[in-house]
């Protein structure tokens, strides 16, 4: 009996120095604090299905089926010549609008077009993705 005591108190003051070194272990910090808090479950965002990028989704989508497959929807697209269907970077565009409408341009607004074409095809050469 006095062994299976003797036992059970070495256990007992084992597990109350492990206890210690874990509250020692625990009250030691690196300052950050990042508990959770959730007192209520979050209100749905409340979302504007029919803003106007959104409502004229699709609008061109049955010109093919409407008007005999004569008319691209790229064709009614109101914007100026060198933009119609173009995909591209910046660079890309401006000379593309320098080759299409650069003759009919002022000279103050070409000059500011080749300037801006100058710098940024110093920068792709130097910095650009094909480095």
């Amino acid at each position: 009996m006095s062994v299976l005591g003797g036992l059970l108190r070495a256990g007992a003051t084992f597990c109350q120095s492990a206890g210690t070194l874990l509250q020692t272990a625990r009250t030691i910090s690196t300052g950050v604090c990042c508990q959770i808090r959730m007192h209520a479950i979050p209100q749905p965002k409340k979302v504007d299905r029919w803003t106007e990028k959104s409502s004229m989704f699709g609008v061109y989508d049955n010109i093919g089926i409407l008007g005999d497959f004569k008319a691209h929807p790229k064709d009614l697209i109101i914007a100026p010549c060198w933009l119609k269907g173009f995909r591209g970077n910046e660079l890309q565009r401006l000379i593309r609008k320098k080759k299409m409408v650069g003759d009919r341009m002022m000279t103050l607004d070409r000059h500011n077009l080749e300037k801006r074409i100058r710098f940024l095809y110093r920068r792709l050469n130097r910095y650009g993705k094909h480095r």
